[in-house]
């Protein structure tokens, strides 16, 4: 059994799901012990306990320690991860509901699936825009179109948008089974477009296009190309958000604000166009997010990746610190230069 310390580095949900879904991959059993004890809730919430009876469904694994607040989980895959119709619903893990991220199960039995053989449809419930979290426009935007250029084979389709505190999102995933290959990204190129989507739901219509306008001023001002779509789209409750993507020669990277009670809908645009002028500035291909997201991809990949980052974050060192438990790749990440290598060694 491999032993985790949850409490390791950033001590956050991001030990837990890489765990599980290498946990699954490998049919290694696993014993996590002080699950996000770096966070003022520590244990498991909404989310990651759905992502712990996902993981499970698919390798029909026997768990220990599945339980809200939870510290200690142990968690024994009983076989090869299965292809197959699932749905997964985060609003079931708590009573009264809960707006628990979809994208962070998403994360945890999407490569999993991929490796597995056949194909997959999976439904998430729950919320699709939630802070502290991959969005799942930032999931179709960047991160999905960058592991399809390693060879992962998926489509997303979000259903109906859940923000916090209600949720009552729906996305649907559909996977073919495969193999996953290396990646470079070293060099970004120029900027191509900055797209964007200034969406609100149950609020309206003048919001999205304040946040639109506001958002294209801002970026023009700044000999940015951009193009930003206003939105009402269809959700349970009243939410706003404004996500921008850019597009670079080489690359993409993702940038986003969720609006809230009192935030005008030109604050919100301008907290995205500031993180993305920030990134712009860096000259690195791939965003902080992305630079530990890619990390799990590359380590089951047959062959070397490389990537250059803004800034090397504990999340990202955590994450490399939890795949070397498995010992499935060899991690570099030079501070210095800000470069990331993972040489996977094909060990099952």
């Amino acid at each position: 059994m491999i032993h985790i310390d949850g409490s390791y580095g950033e001590g956050g949900g991001q030990i837990l799901r890489t765990s599980l879904s290498l946990a699954a991959i490998t049919g290694h059993p696993i014993r996590i012990g002080n699950i996000r004890a770096g966070r003022p809730k520590p244990g498991l919430a909404a989310q990651h306990l759905t992502a712990v009876r996902a993981a499970a469904a698919i390798c029909n694994a026997k768990v220990q320690g599945d339980a809200l607040g939870s510290t200690t989980l142990e968690f024994i895959p009983g076989s090869a991860v299965q292809a197959g119709n699932y749905t997964f619903d985060v609003s079931e893990a708590r009573q009264g509901g809960s707006a628990g991220a979809v994208g962070l199960v998403l994360q945890t039995v999407l490569l999993p699936l991929v490796l597995a053989t056949g194909d997959s449809q999976v439904t998430l419930k729950g919320g699709t825009h939630v802070t502290h979290s991959p969005s799942v426009t930032y999931i179709q935007e960047v991160y999905l179109p960058t592991v399809q250029r390693m060879g992962v084979q998926v489509e997303v389709e979000l259903k109906a948008w859940g923000w916090y505190p209600q949720g009552g999102g729906e996305v649907q995933l559909l996977i073919s089974g495969g193999s996953i290959g290396g990646i470079n990204l070293v060099e970004r190129g120029d900027l191509q477009q900055v797209r964007g989507l200034a969406v609100v739901t149950e609020l309206p219509s003048h919001i999205p296009q304040r946040m639109a306008s506001r958002a294209e001023n801002v970026l023009r001002e700044a000999q940015l190309k951009p193009s930003v779509q206003p939105l009402r789209a269809k959700g349970v409750a009243p939410g706003a958000g404004l996500f921008l993507t850019a597009k670079y020669e080489n690359s993409l990277a993702g940038f986003g604000a969720l609006g809230r009670i009192g935030l005008a809908a030109e604050k919100v645009a301008d907290m995205a166009c500031e993180e993305l002028l920030k990134f712009h500035q860096t000259g690195a291909p791939v965003d902080e997010h992305l630079a530990d997201q890619l990390l799990l991809p590359a380590a089951l990949a047959s062959t070397r990746s490389e990537y250059r980052v803004p800034e090397v974050s504990t999340h990202l060192t955590t994450n490399a610190w939890v795949i070397s438990q498995f010992g499935l790749a060899r991690v570099k990440v030079d501070e210095d230069e800000k470069r990331v290598v993972v040489e996977p060694l094909n060990v099952n």
